[in-house]
């Protein structure tokens, strides 16, 4: 069992315009909402195989992917609904995905951990740890000699910087110079094991820059926090060309997955950082200084919900790929390019 420390709740104004905090609040509704449906279908065994909710973390995908913009390229792990979701593609295809139904992003054959569009320029959902971080780095490197103007954020866990992937990207990004976001989403435990167990230097910033990169640390609980972070970083990578690294310290409410038993950190510590929570945190902050009220908020809460249920809907009465489309797309065809 952990004890780790709780930093006090995000605090004092929020400073944006109404309009703009509202559309930030929305996001994170939209993905806590889907969340908790996908938590419920999936104890209903409509959705099987893994299932990683990102409950907790919301601020962390709204206010980096609100820095963004629509020509840089997304990659992301195996905790990516929110980010897909916040990156354009639609409810219904994502939820079913989950499903396994054929009108899912990819068809109904990646599920959970494999969502995918190439129109919203998202590369995943990665099902291995780390598995990002090279396809990132690949990534800038055909933008950088195509000429494209555009960045590619990878988001990855604090537990892929002890992977070699991590390793190799980063080396490669600050060589070749290379405009990587890398976004570390550092919520304190690889799977079920914390930081310090696993890490003899546990000061990730430290470690990225032994690679020659800008590092920025955040409140990855804070979501002004977050997108100040990574508006600045991704400014800095594309006037100077240069990979920037973003820790964003952030927790999550739930289990690593759902055949996770969570024996491996206090009931109480999780209460604790529920005090941190970024919807209620930022609810707080908008109401006292009279950005929203009660009545906005349920609105924003009903939309929410009803484009969850929507979505569950049309999953529900989705298709399932027909059996003679079964080794469809496993090879490459014969001439294609």
């Amino acid at each position: 069992m952990s004890h780790l420390p709780v930093p006090p709740p995000p605090s004092g104004p929020v400073p944006w315009d109404k309009a703009f905090a509202l559309a930030v609040l929305a996001g994170m509704l939209r993905i806590r909402r889907m969340e908790e449906k996908c938590a419920q279908l999936y104890g209903e065994q409509k959705i099987r195989g893994f299932l990683h909710l990102y409950i907790g973390e919301e601020a962390v995908a709204v206010g980096a992917l609100r820095a963004l913009q629509p020509q840089d390229n997304v990659v992301a792990t195996y905790r990516e609904h929110g980010h897909a979701l916040l990156r354009g593609l639609a409810m219904n295809g994502i939820m079913a995905e989950m499903y396994g139904k054929r009108e899912g992003c990819s068809r109904g054959r990646g599920g959970s951990m494999h969502l995918f569009d190439r129109a919203t320029r998202f590369y995943g959902g990665n099902a291995i740890v780390g598995g990002g971080l090279p396809l990132a780095a690949g990534l800038a490197l055909a933008d950088k000699m195509a000429g494209r103007q555009a960045l590619t954020a990878c988001f990855f866990g604090e537990g892929a910087i002890a992977e070699g992937a991590f390793h190799e990207a980063a080396n490669l990004a600050a060589l070749w110079q290379l405009p990587v976001l890398f976004c570390c989403e550092n919520n304190l435990y690889a799977m079920g094991t914390a930081l310090a167990r696993s890490e003899a230097q546990t000061d990730l910033c430290m470690k990225a820059a032994s690679y020659g990169m800008a590092t920025v640390q955040a409140d990855g609980m804070d979501v002004v926090a977050v997108f100040d972070a990574v508006q600045r970083s991704a400014q800095q990578v594309r006037s100077q060309g240069r990979p920037v690294f973003v820790e964003l310290k952030t927790y999550r409410f739930r289990a690593h997955s759902m055949f996770d038993p969570e024996l491996y950190r206090d009931k109480a510590e999780v209460q604790a950082w529920k005090t941190r929570g970024p919807i209620h945190t930022f609810t707080a902050r908008l109401k006292a200084q009279g950005s929203l009220t009660e009545d906005e908020f349920l609105v924003l809460d009903a939309a929410a919900q009803a484009e969850v249920d929507a979505a569950a809907a049309f999953a529900e009465a989705g298709t399932w790929e027909p059996v003679e489309d079964l080794l469809r797309d496993v090879h490459t065809r014969e001439g294609a390019a």
